[in-house]
């Protein structure tokens, strides 16, 4: 197995560190970022919990808003002007987040944040492993998505203490300026992109001329078909309950008794099993399709929701993170991969903005979801089982989405 990633990536090493390097760039309007500042956001704009999460929402579904329209630009644009102007964007958001003044700019901070991080970086490193790798398209999404991983293992304990250190301002003013320099190393990366770009558009052009390979559905003729509607909630779900997890490490540790530092330290946990996960996950799809791979994804999710109940011991930290992990790692390689599966790779950028855009919309209810009950005092324990409830849910009506036939 680690000897076809390898020839793999030896055979394509600028384009897969191009995915890599997008998806950790990310991380700077991911939630597992984000999340490790709320404590000082709150005490410096005077917010509790669930006006924070509120805020966070406002901001975020904003941005699923604009992505449906802005990530539809990559099937249009060159990938090497789209990921600098994103890139741009995204060092720009960071500079506005280290000096927002006012809870009302602090919305627009957390905007651009999302839109350009969590949104437009993530979209344009998996959209274009996706859309052109074809055969190794598992393998590909898997190696990129562990930026993801590397993101979540590193970030949140190096922000927290870089935020003890500088404060949470200047450390997004430093996560700027490595964003702008990244970006001359991601240009570099796409190094040779042009004749790979008319490669693949020749081959769609042979495709359509000769009726073989699969047609590419429009976003219009997918929407169209009720198997997506049935697919919503497990594309949902992993957003929106993960996004909550990340955001509330403090609320996290003060219900289990555990210090904030003990949840966001094990974050790593979480991140080494996601990185396996995906990679095997990777190879998995490749081999067998993601339409067969993807159908019980979120059981492991569901389940962390019910384990950290089980106790108050410390150590039960590790079970939590390690199933969440388990998920997302599926999740990372899978959903795109099937995307480009159900609906061919010739409209992919516009079909997951949208997807995107349900994403980001998910991960803006999670937060303001657990932070407003949270403040109607509903236990731990419930907010746990309710969305452990939601996951089955999603599984049920994610396998009938599946076996539904296509239009």
């Amino acid at each position: 197995m680690l000897i076809d990633y390898w020839r793999f990536a030896r055979a394509n090493p600028r384009f897969l560190g191009f995915g890599f390097l997008l998806a950790f760039l990310s991380s700077a309007g991911q939630t597992y970022f984000i999340g490790v500042f709320g404590t000082g956001i709150q005490a410096d704009f005077g917010l509790d919990p669930g006006s924070w999460g509120r805020i966070y929402m406002a901001g975020t579904l904003a941005s699923a808003l604009v992505i449906n329209w802005s990530g539809s630009l990559i099937d249009r644009v060159d990938l090497r002007k789209f990921t600098a102007a994103v890139l741009i964007g995204l060092g720009c958001a960071c500079l506005v987040m280290g000096s927002v003044t006012t809870p009302l700019l602090l919305v627009g901070a957390i905007f651009l944040l999302r839109q350009f991080g969590q949104g437009l970086t993530s979209h344009a490193g998996i959209t274009s492993m996706a859309r052109y790798f074809d055969r190794d398209r598992g393998k590909a999404i898997a190696l990129a998505a562990m930026g993801y991983a590397f993101g979540e293992a590193m970030l949140p304990v190096a922000g927290l203490y870089a935020s003890l250190l500088w404060g949470w301002r200047n450390t997004f003013q430093f996560v700027a300026l490595v964003v702008l320099i990244s970006m001359l190393f991601a240009l570099w990366l796409l190094k040779g992109h042009g004749r790979r770009h008319a490669e693949h558009a020749a081959e769609l052009d042979r495709q359509a001329e000769t009726g073989t390979g699969q047609g590419g559905y429009t976003r219009r003729q997918m929407l169209s078909e009720p198997r997506f509607y049935f697919m919503l909630p497990a594309m949902i779900a992993p957003s929106m309950i993960g996004t909550a997890l990340f955001f509330f490490p403090a609320e996290i540790a003060d219900a289990k008794n555990w210090s904030s530092l003990w949840v966001t330290g094990n974050y790593w946990l979480y991140s080494m099993v996601s990185v396996a996960t995906t990679i095997y996950s990777g190879i998995l799809i490749d081999r067998f399709s993601a339409k067969r791979v993807l159908p019980f994804f979120l059981l492991p999710l569901g389940l962390a929701l019910v384990v950290i109940n089980l106790s108050s011991h410390e150590y039960l930290v590790w079970p939590f993170m390690l199933l969440q992990g388990v998920t997302s790692g599926i999740y990372f390689t899978g959903l795109s991969a099937l995307w480009a599966e159900l609906y061919g790779a010739r409209y992919l950028g516009a079909i997951k903005s949208l997807t995107n855009a349900v994403m980001v919309f998910s991960s803006a209810l999670g937060p303001a979801l657990v932070g407003t009950l949270l403040e109607w005092r509903i236990s731990f324990l419930a907010i746990t089982l309710i969305l452990a409830g939601f996951c089955l849910f999603a599984t049920l009506a994610l396998i009938h989405a599946l076996r539904m036939p296509s239009r």
